[in-house]
């Protein structure tokens, strides 16, 4: 009797000391503010008919692969017009995603520059002639979303056999 005296004791005690932490309870309160300012982003998209970019959207590739004047066959994507006895182009479509964020902008400026200056080729960017010297105009009014804007490079039948390279920096500014 003893033993079931002790183990009914535990038992009310067990459920007492359950009981008394169920009941505990706390509160706190935590202020949120932010400031959401608008903003503006740019990415690049393999075009319909385009080469295939390669890298990630904000920093994408695009390789033109082997060119020449005459003869020959251009990778997917690649367009080659020969400019009569003075030079051709290399071009491709590339489409340029720039969206907006908590803005009323109504549209955007687009710039595009070289890093390097090039003394022999000419680089277009949707037409626009683009040096290392100055950024370049592209739109002063784009429309937000995708645009494309072909690039391209004009590389004259005089200059050197070899590699091309350069990197163009587009710069988006919401108008």
């Amino acid at each position: 009797m003893k033993k079931l005296m002790i183990l009914v004791f535990a038992a009310v005690m067990m459920s007492s000391f359950a009981a008394a932490q169920a009941g505990n309870t706390a509160t706190g309160t935590l202020a949120v503010t932010a400031n959401v300012t608008s903003s503006i982003s740019l990415a690049f998209n393999t075009s319909t008919g385009g080469v295939a970019l390669t890298g990630t959207p904000t920093a994408a590739s695009l390789a033109f692969g082997t060119v020449q004047a005459f003869g020959g066959t251009s990778a997917p994507g690649v367009t080659i017009t020969n400019n009569g006895t003075t030079s051709f182009t290399v071009s491709s479509p590339v489409d340029v995603i720039v969206t907006k964020a908590n803005s009323t902008s109504a549209n955007y400026n687009l710039t595009a520059q070289l890093t390097t200056a090039d003394a022999v080729n000419t680089w277009t960017v949707g037409g626009v002639t683009v040096t290392a010297g100055a950024a370049a105009p592209v739109t002063a009014s784009g429309a937000y979303g995708t645009t494309t804007f072909p690039v391209a490079i004009q590389i004259p039948l005089t200059g050197p056999a070899g590699s091309i390279s350069n990197t163009i920096t587009y710069t988006a500014t919401s108008n």
